[in-house]
């Protein structure tokens, strides 16, 4: 059957008890702190895991109040009402539930016999409460059908006061990339798991569709075609990182623009048995699901690189999927490589990307400006599928893993929260084994205020060990030259440095100029990293 005709209804339902999901599309527009300002993280909305955990015996001998707390738990604001996610023990006992169904006071409205499960909807919470007590061995898990809800976006107060660098149409450039190398990605398939992508010349014939249940088109598409071009588009306004790979569009919302546990895990299972080799999930929530776990660990065994949005709610935590061990969780950064304001942080963070004003096309084939991890998903799932083609003998794990180690480093020398390895550098990926690429840079410009000490990190993002290396710093109108200890390739140093007791200034800052000077010889692939520039305030 062709690409473009190509339709799988797959209805599905959840696996396992559900741990209060709250998923998102991440895409509201912030910006970022200065660089010399302290960023608070705010704990990360949840549902508490008692809304949707349901125990599966009722054990008393009166059912009744057993049934109303079920009632009550399928019937709560972030839950597709009087719907449950049955998982059964094994392919006989769905098919035993199946004969009892109706009598069980359930209607079927899905179904995946992979993983032995039903999405129903419960008429009779009295019979289903005594099918339960009746038949508990023959079920693994139940649990509510949890819708995915926009989140809500930091005041906008903070959008005001802060500053930061739109990325604009220059996010090829960015990532160290030719923008008119047309060839990334050819022969890798990318799943779109999002509301839809809207055909058009952006995408030519790359794209084809699947339905889980959703269609495959209605509805407000713009979200999903927003990441589709991000990750693969070819429009010569604002070319995706991967313009030669396949999209596979894969609409997870309803006509009312949700998706719930059911739809995504449809979606991403869908993905795994039409040969997606990377999947992006520009979703998020913050609460684990057994279901959804279950899907990604059949993608990872897979060989599957998936790919998730970290989330917008400016938390020390990141967002499931992204949470997951295994995924490639990504946070965002603007063009500056400065992290978002809004982007979430986690100890298990992976890679930061451009995710901030970035011009992407929209799902009327306009320009948009698009800003959320939701857009940094997409543009490194891109990036995944550039090495791919590439280098065909590598995985996409192996390619993900690829882009870690060959990441901008931000923030502190080293893996930290806020950037996980760093910042997406596709060039760097790309070129690793050209002995000839040398590219030192100033990777941040940072201020100990308790120390008073100006931090600098410098990073070799090369291929050679570099040695000779100069870093010139102006404070205040000094100069302090520091000459850098040799750098291994890929490595990262810390340099501290005192800054001047300035007592008074109009317009109270001290102005930092940092540059880096080569050795004689030595051609810098890259000069535009060798300079920052940074406004401390006075102490």
């Amino acid at each position: 059957m062709p690409p473009s005709t190509r339709k799988l209804v797959l209805l599905l339902a959840s696996a396992g008890v559900l741990a209060g999901l709250f998923f998102a599309v991440f895409a509201p527009t912030l910006v970022r702190l200065p660089p010399d300002t302290t960023r608070t993280l705010s704990p990360a909305p949840t549902i508490p895991a008692g809304d949707t955990h349901i125990p599966l015996v009722p054990t008393a001998a009166d059912h009744s109040p057993f049934a109303a707390k079920l009632a009550d738990r399928l019937n709560r604001s972030h839950v597709r009402a009087d719907e449950a996610l049955l998982t059964f023990a094994s392919r006989e006992a769905l098919t035993r539930f199946l004969a009892r169904a109706r009598a069980a006071g359930v209607e079927v409205i899905g179904r995946i016999d992979s993983i032995n499960a039903l999405r129903v909807r419960i008429r009779d919470y009295a019979a289903f409460t005594a099918e339960l007590a009746a038949h508990h061995r023959d079920y693994a898990g139940i649990g509510a059908n949890v819708v995915f809800t926009p989140p809500t976006p930091p005041p906008v107060e903070d959008r005001a006061a802060r500053a930061a660098t739109p990325v604009g149409a220059d996010l090829l450039r960015l990532l160290g990339v030719d923008p008119a190398d047309t060839s990334r990605g050819r022969g890798v398939t990318i799943a779109i798991l999002d509301s839809g992508v809207a055909p058009g010349t952006a995408f030519g014939d790359r794209l084809s569709y699947l339905d889980v249940g959703y269609g495959t088109s209605g509805g407000d598409t713009s979200h999903g075609t927003a990441v589709a071009a991000l990750a693969a588009g070819v429009d010569p306004r604002a070319p995706g990182v991967a313009p030669a790979a396949d999209l596979l569009a894969i609409k997870v919302t309803d006509r009312d623009g949700l998706a719930d546990t059911f739809s995504v895990t449809a979606g991403l299972l869908a993905a795994i048995e039409n040969g997606a080799q990377i999947v992006n999930i520009s979703l998020g929530a913050y609460a684990d699901s057994p279901m959804l776990a279950d899907a990604i660990e059949r993608a990872l065994a897979a060989g599957i690189a998936v790919v998730a949005a970290a989330g917008n709610d400016q938390a020390a935590r990141l967002a499931w999927p992204a949470a997951y061990p295994g995924v490639v969780s990504v946070g965002a950064v603007d063009a500056a490589g400065v992290q978002a304001i809004f982007s979430n942080a986690g100890d298990t963070l992976q890679l930061t990307a451009p995710g901030y004003g970035i011009t992407t096309t929209g799902a009327d084939g306009a320009l948009v400006s698009f800003s959320g991890t939701s857009g940094s998903a997409p543009v490194t799932a891109g990036a995944i599928a550039a090495v791919l083609s590439e280098s065909p003998d590598v995985s996409p794990i192996a390619a993900a893993d690829i882009l870690t180690t060959h990441a901008n480093d931000g923030g502190p020398a080293g893996t930290d929260p806020a950037y996980g390895n760093g910042s997406l550098n596709l060039g760097w990926a790309l070129d690793r084994d050209d002995p000839a690429r040398i590219d030192p840079a100033i990777a941040s410009l940072g201020h100990d205020s308790a120390a008073n000490t100006l931090v600098t990190v410098v990073q070799n993002r090369g291929n050679r060990t570099l040695s000779g290396l100069m870093l010139n710093l102006g404070i205040d109108g000094t100069s302090i030259p520091v000459v850098l200890p040799a750098l291994a390739a890929g490595a990262s140093t810390t340099l501290r440095t005192p800054l001047p007791n300035v007592t008074s200034r109009a317009d109270g800052l001290i102005i930092i100029r940092a540059s880096l000077q080569l050795p004689a010889g030595l051609i810098d692939r890259d000069t535009t990293n060798n300079q920052r520039t940074a406004a401390l305030p006075v102490r």
